[in-house]
Parts: structure tokens; sequence; C-alpha cells
């Protein structure tokens, strides 16, 4: 039997969270919405995901400790963050994967797809 992947998404805006979902779901991934990194590290969520979209500052946990804290559970997730700040990228130290992307905001969605689906073609999911 086929199982669609899961894409998760991690963002505080609830206007990315139904943007994403809405789009994500127009190319037939299941989608999982979360407006918080604590809420998705307490769900089943980090366990069930196959690609993960995060914001990177939101309040409370940031997208980077999040994205820490899933190593730490030795919990490897293909990631993509989005931001809307401009700069450099996070760093991660040598111990902790790197993730597969960021995003600016307002990002091209095309680019975000294919990243989504060269990840699963790896993943042989798609």
């Amino acid at each position: 039997m086929f199982n669609t992947p899961i894409i998760s998404v991690v963002d505080d805006d609830e206007c990315i969270l139904i943007s994403l979902d809405s789009l994500l779901r127009s190319y037939g991934y299941t989608v999982k919405t979360y407006n918080s990194a604590y809420a998705f590290l307490q769900s089943s969520g980090p366990e069930q995901t196959d690609c993960l979209i995060s914001d990177i500052q939101m309040p409370g946990m940031c997208g980077v400790k999040m994205y820490e804290a899933l190593a730490a559970r030795n919990i490897h997730i293909p990631t993509l963050f989005i931001t809307g700040k401009s700069g450099m990228p996070p760093k991660f130290s040598d111990k902790v994967r790197q993730p597969e992307g960021y995003f600016a905001k307002p990002f091209n969605t095309n680019a975000l797809l294919a990243c989504i689906e060269a990840i699963l073609k790896r993943r042989g999911q798609c």
C-alpha cells in the first residue's frame, strides 16, 4: 500500500500555516501544521514526519533550537527553514546534520516544492 509522505509545517504565523497547508495538499501531500516548536516536539509529529518545514524565528523555542532538540533525540528529519529575516543562515555544530535548505519569506513556492520533491526522491518516497 502506498503511503503519502507527511510534511509537517511549524510556524507561529497562521497565514503561513494555512497557505502552506493548502499548497502542499494540492500537490497530494499529507500535511500536519503546528503553531510552535513546543507543539511539534510534544506531538507524535517528529516520528511521523518525512519532511519538516519550520520558521526560524518563533516565540518560545525558535526553529533552530527545535532542530537541535530533535537531533538530541536522534531524530533526523530532512528540514527546510523559512525565515522573514535576511542574512546568513544559522550555523550548526558538526554533530548536527545540516538542514536541507533555507527560504526567505516571501519564498518561491516552485523552489520550495522542488526541494521537497528532491528530498522525498532521495528517501524513496516520491
